[in-house]
C-alpha cells in the first residue's frame, strides 16, 4: 500500500525504468512528467444516462442544460487538435453516448481524421439503444465497441441498472450481426454479482466475446463505497483457475491483465485497487462541458472550451500540455475518492 504521495511517484517513477514493450509508434508530444506518452483520449459526449448503476450514477443526478455540453463542431476542432498532438484512438463515452443525438455524424466526421493519424475509433455503451443504431455505426466507421454488462441474470441486471437485461442482449446481439467487434465490461460489487463471476466467464467463453471484469473504484458517492465491496483480482482469479488453463500475458498499455484461458481465449481484469497500473497510463478524458481530465481520480480538469476558436489554437494548445504535463502519478498517489462536484457519469470513464 502507497501511502504518501512521495512514495508514489518513487514506485511510479520505478515502474517506469522496468523494461516495457516497444511500441513502434511515432513519439507522442502529450507527455507527462512522468515520461507517459498520452495516445488515448476519452470524450463524454453526454451526462445524461438512462440507465442508474450505483457505481457511476449519484441518487439524485442534476442533467446538464443543452447549452453547457460541447457542440460536435467544437468536440471536431478539438479532437483534430489532440490527433496531430499524438492521439491515435478516440473512444466515444457518456453518461450513454447513443442518447446524443447526432453521435453517428459526428463519427463520419471523426474518419477524416485518420489522414492525421487516428487508428481507432470506439465507443463505450450500456447497449440499451444499440438494436436501433449497429448498422448505422459500423457505416460511419466505428472500429470496435465496449458493452457494460455487470450480470446476464435478468433479476440481477433489473438491480443493479434499474433497467431490464433484454434490450442490451439484443443490442449485443446487433452489433454481432453487424460484424462490430465487441468486448463485454463487467463491475464486480461484493454482495450484487461476485458470485456470477464464472457463469460471466463461462457464457463470454462459449461466445468468443471478450470478457473484462472492473474492480469497484471509488469513484462516486464514496460514502456508498467500501473496500469490503471490491472483488479483486486474485480472487477472481482463485474463482476460474478450477476450472480453465490460466496464463498472464505480458502487460503493455492496456488498462487490464489479460489472461489467456485454455490457450484460446483472453480474459482482462482492471485491478484499480489491489494492483494500479498507473505507471502505463497513456490515457486523457474530456467532459461533456470540455474540462480536460488527465486522470480519473483527480479532482479537477483543465476547462479549454473559451479557447475553441480558431484564433486561440496556439493558446488552446499550450493549455492542452501543460495539462498533460502536470498530470499526477494517478490512483497510486489519490489512494482515495476523488472529492469533485463532477460525477462519472460526465467524466468519460
Amino acid at each position: 500500500m502507497v501511502h504518501t504521495i512521495e512514495e508514489a511517484q518513487s514506485q511510479l517513477h520505478s515502474s517506469l525504468t522496468q523494461s516495457q514493450p516497444v511500441l513502434n509508434l511515432p513519439d507522442s508530444q502529450l507527455i507527462d512528467q512522468f515520461q507517459r506518452q498520452k495516445r488515448k483520449l476519452r470524450i463524454s459526449l453526454t451526462d445524461r444516462c438512462n440507465f442508474k448503476c450505483s457505481y457511476c450514477m449519484p441518487d439524485h443526478p442534476e442533467w446538464l442544460a443543452k447549452h453547457d455540453i460541447l457542440s460536435f463542431e467544437e468536440l471536431e476542432q478539438f479532437c483534430e487538435v489532440m490527433v496531430k498532438l499524438g492521439i491515435n484512438q478516440i473512444r466515444l463515452t457518456g453518461g450513454e453516448p447513443l442518447m446524443r443525438k447526432g453521435v453517428v455524424s459526428f463519427i463520419y466526421r471523426l474518419n477524416r481524421l485518420r489522414v492525421l493519424g487516428l487508428t481507432r475509433i470506439s465507443m463505450t455503451t450500456n447497449a440499451y439503444y444499440l438494436e436501433h443504431y449497429a448498422d448505422e455505426l459500423k457505416k460511419a466507421g466505428l472500429d470496435d465497441l465496449n458493452i457494460s454488462l455487470d450480470s446476464i441474470r435478468p433479476e440481477t441486471f433489473l438491480d443493479m441498472t434499474k433497467k431490464p437485461l433484454a434490450p442490451v442482449l439484443a443490442g449485443i446481439s446487433a452489433a454481432q450481426k453487424a460484424n462490430i467487434p465487441i468486448k463485454i465490461n463487467c463491475v464486480l460489487v461484493q454482495g450484487q454479482n461476485d458470485q456470477q463471476v464464472l457463469e460471466l466467464v463461462q457464457c463470454a467463453y462459449q461466445q468468443q466475446i471478450e470478457l473484462r471484469f472492473i474492480e469497484y473504484m471509488p469513484l462516486d458517492q464514496p460514502q456508498h463505497w467500501a473496500r469490503e465491496k471490491v472483488v479483486i483480482e486474485d480472487e477472481i482469479i482463485d474463482i476460474l483457475s478450477p476450472h480453465f488453463q490460466l496464463e498472464a500475458l505480458p502487460r503493455n498499455h492496456d488498462p487490464a491483465t489479460v489472461y489467456l484461458l485454455n490457450q484460446s481465449y483472453k480474459l482482462g481484469i482492471i485491478s484499480t485497487i489491489s494492483k494500479p497500473f498507473c505507471q502505463t497510463c497513456d490515457r486523457l478524458r474530456l467532459t461533456a462541458t470540455g474540462e480536460l481530465f488527465t486522470c480519473l481520480f483527480a479532482n479537477t480538469g483543465t476547462p479549454i472550451r473559451a479557447l475553441l476558436k480558431p484564433e486561440r489554437q496556439q493558446d488552446l494548445i499550450q493549455q492542452i500540455l501543460d495539462a498533460v504535463w502536470y498530470k499526477k502519478a494517478g490512483y497510486i498517489a489519490y489512494q482515495a475518492a476523488p472529492i469533485r462536484k463532477i460525477s462519472m457519469h460526465s467524466i468519460g470513464g
